[in-house]
């Protein structure tokens, strides 16, 4: 049985949803100002593998990942730059989305974008202004915190002990420095709507909030986010939703540890980060996947070259005994009845390997755990090979398989991609379309199709559209 901590109780609960075979899971996604860092990453791999695990059960899982394409930072970059922040937006949600495949990170059922639901955001607030939540002040809305009697109990923080700082909104006309905004007034320059209060746009904190409950309904099971995210962005999606609906808005809070660099919080403010495009570059997604799953994802994490070195070490490990695997020549069971004793002992671990690794991922997502079961098996299934027993491809191609089924909620082993989509194998590319181009112009069909048919083969998708060339990359 699933146990998850709970942020909300700060301890872990065995997990039941609303729905005995239906979870509403909510997590926060990028605002698009610029590609996201490796440390911004941690959340979108861990989640995606929590999701993949909730199906792996037998759920069925309704994902909600939101896109904030309307922000200050958007706004304030878009200036820099000298372009419109919808233009600014739009360029960096795509590379959301490229960046996100190549780390193997599964598309949401729902990705909401805020601009898409200011409709929506204006009815919320207008909802917590008549309820006596919400005020407002020259064209701007604030939220009464201390309307809100629960507030602080994500966080476990009292309003009587809560300064001001520098995660609190603070502007003279508010009645109370905790206080936050709801609707922000916009300047003429600035991006803006039409709303009962005047021309604006929305604040940080409601988009969540209604993103979530439009999408998934007024109560969902789980919200995901980083532990920078508890206060005061979770604790304040918690008032205002809960101030509308007077229902409990999330029934579990699981939030991701940072990744440090040299024992700081990676950020973008510090300058102490790596675009995860970047790192792809060097590293293979699957890498980059095992180096966040082999720590337990709510401890800290040390981003370091030596650590991504090792979790490369280990992919290839098992990448290593698929191969063999593969090279045998099984293509019978084989007998049981007549096994030795260490094939019967092999047999066992992978009979048993299913419990021992659900054992593991059930108590609050232990992916290091699960991890655990599954080199284990890598490692008997090879000392086994080594004992040359007559009956060893049978079980060693079991072994394999089982390895890929546990593997997979995890985003792992699933086969490499033959062709990276970056750096010399991208060049090399292009020079084959040329060559192929040019046997097209001389009308040699057969050798040109042959280029595109052995591509294919590697996982590369050749579209000629209008005498142009085109390829993709399958990295599934």
């Amino acid at each position: 049985m699933l146990h998850l901590y709970n942020t909300l109780k700060g301890e872990q609960e065995k997990f039941e949803p609303l729905e005995d075979d239906k979870v509403r899971f909510y997590s926060c996604g990028p605002t698009v100002y610029d590609y996201f860092h490796i440390g911004n990453a941690r959340p979108f791999i861990v989640f995606d593998g929590l999701r993949r695990y909730l199906e792996f059960k037998g759920y069925k899982v309704e994902f909600t990942q939101n896109v904030t394409d309307l922000d200050d930072k958007i706004i304030d970059r878009a200036e820099e730059e000298g372009v419109e922040p919808e233009e600014l937006a739009e360029k960096y949600a795509e590379a959301y989305f490229e960046d996100l495949d190549r780390l193997g990170v599964k598309e949401a059922d729902y990705v909401p974008r805020v601009t898409e639901y200011v409709d929506e955001i204006i009815e919320h607030v207008s909802a917590l202004v008549e309820k006596g939540y919400g005020y407002e002040v020259e064209g701007d809305v604030y939220f009464r915190v201390r309307e809100f009697s629960d507030y602080g109990k994500l966080s476990g923080r009292s309003i009587d002990d809560l300064k001001s700082g520098a995660r609190v909104e603070v502007e003279a006309e508010k009645e109370d420095p905790l206080d936050f905004a709801l609707w922000k007034s916009s300047d003429p320059d600035e991006p803006g709507w039409d709303s009962p209060w005047g021309r604006g746009r929305p604040g940080w904190h409601i988009e969540c909030s209604v993103m979530a409950q439009t999408t998934l309904g007024d109560t969902i099971d789980i919200h995901a986010g980083g532990h920078d995210l508890i206060f005061p962005h979770h604790e304040n999606e918690i008032a205002q939703s809960e101030a509308r609906t007077g229902k409990q808005f999330c029934r579990y809070w699981i939030h991701n540890g940072l990744l440090e660099f040299e024992g700081e919080k990676m950020s973008k403010s510090l300058g102490n980060f790596e675009y995860a495009r970047d790192v792809l570059e060097e590293y293979d997604r699957e890498t980059v996947r095992y180096f966040y799953f082999s720590t337990h994802y709510r401890k800290p994490l040390n981003f370091s070259e030596k650590n991504l070195e090792d979790a490369k070490s280990a992919v290839d490990r098992v990448y290593e005994f698929i191969r063999t695997v593969e090279e045998l020549d099984t293509d019978e069971d084989g007998s049981e009845a007549s096994l030795s004793d260490s094939g019967k002992k092999l047999l066992d671990r992978i009979e048993s390997a299913r419990d021992r690794y659900e054992g593991e991922m059930d108590s609050d997502f232990n992916t290091p755990g699960g991890l655990g079961v599954i080199f284990d098996l890598v490692k008997r299934a090879n000392k086994f090979r080594d004992e040359g027993k007559s009956e060893n491809e049978h079980l060693l191609q079991k072994a394999k398989e089982k390895v890929m089924e546990l593997s997979e909620p995890l985003g792992l082993f699933q086969g490499r991609a033959k062709v990276s989509p970056f750096g010399l194998e991208e060049d090399l590319l292009e020079l084959l379309l040329e060559v192929r181009n040019a046997l097209r112009e001389k009308q040699d069909w057969e050798l040109a199709d042959r280029i595109r048919s052995e591509l294919k083969e590697m996982g590369v998708e050749v579209k000629d559209q209008e005498g142009v060339s085109t390829w993709t990359v399958d990295r599934n």
